[in-house]
């Protein structure tokens, strides 16, 4: 990133920073709503204070391409999650907590970290219920003369009232679209309206960032990319994501399909999770991508 796009982004974290502290008071990071003062060390849905917790700071290779590219993505995994996925496959750092404990300078100095490694981007993973001492570790970092773009890789249960402090810093949204259905998303993952409040992030994320944008050796800059996952007996309702993608968002729009469900955490209790996704079943989902003319993306074999 240029010297003045890091000044202007120091700026309005400085600008931002205070209110977005304030949503903490009684809490409001993403649609739950808790109302709990973390502050003064309640917890309410994602069971977390102010304290950052985290899983990992390292260099990951397995992200989609443009993310990962040759040298890897600097991926800082928060513990906790505002989602309660009956099958979560990272379920040990997202619904067990998994992690230590670490300052916002603490985190600042994993940025620098990884950006001395060689990571071509700083990549936030489930980062809603940590937004504002994200804020503050990033201005910590970019202080430090941390120039890499933000990865924001949520599952797509974002408050547009955080969404819009983000304006002007995160440089590319990574949300999950989970479910069509926000019956099944209250069913499997406990959380309420899921795809009223994660449509309304989405158009709020591509309003910032437009689409995807992919410099000349094949490295994200900026942009938008949406990540779906395929789930058994369509549960999570693909054909009417991407028709919401193709017809409200943009053709435009990057999709990574992903196919590599399998049952884990509660999911083996569920029988209609209990198995991994079949192939025709992945395969219609091409299919969908296909007839709606989504063309820029990833499918998985």
């Amino acid at each position: 990133m240029a010297s003045s796009d890091i000044n202007r982004q120091i700026k309005l974290l400085q600008q931002r920073l205070p209110e977005a502290k304030a949503l903490l008071n009684t809490c409001r990071l993403c649609p739950r709503e808790c109302g709990v003062d973390r502050t003064a060390g309640d917890t309410g849905h994602c069971r977390s204070t102010t304290q950052l917790i985290v899983s990992s700071i390292t260099l990951h290779h397995g992200e989609e391409p443009p993310i990962s590219g040759y040298r890897g993505s600097g991926t800082i995994f928060l513990s906790n999650c505002n989602l309660h996925c009956l099958f979560c496959q990272n379920y040990p750092i997202s619904q067990l907590g998994t992690g230590n404990a670490m300052s916002q300078a603490e985190v600042a100095r994993g940025m620098i970290l990884l950006q001395q490694q060689g990571a071509h981007n700083i990549n936030w993973v489930t980062p809603t219920h940590m937004a504002p001492m994200l804020m503050e570790a990033l201005l910590i970092a970019r202080r430090l003369g941390m120039d890499l773009p933000v990865v924001y890789n949520s599952g797509g249960y974002d408050s547009l009232e955080m969404l819009r402090l983000w304006d002007g810093i995160i440089d590319i949204y990574m949300p999950d679209m989970k479910y069509a259905d926000s019956r099944l998303a209250r069913k499997y993952s406990s959380i309420p309206d899921y795809s009223k409040h994660n449509r309304a992030a989405i158009l709020e994320m591509h309003r910032q960032v437009g689409n995807l944008t992919i410099s000349e050796d094949g490295i994200a800059i900026k942009g938008l990319l949406v990540r779906h996952l395929v789930l058994p007996n369509d549960i999570s309702g693909t054909e009417d994501i991407l028709t919401f993608l193709a017809e409200e968002v943009s053709r435009e729009t990057y999709v990574s399909l992903m196919s590599q469900y399998f049952p884990a955490f509660h999911a083996l209790k569920i029988p209609e999770l209990r198995r991994p996704l079949a192939k025709t079943e992945y395969g219609q989902a091409v299919q969908v991508l296909e007839r709606l003319q989504l063309e820029e993306g990833w499918v998985q074999p």
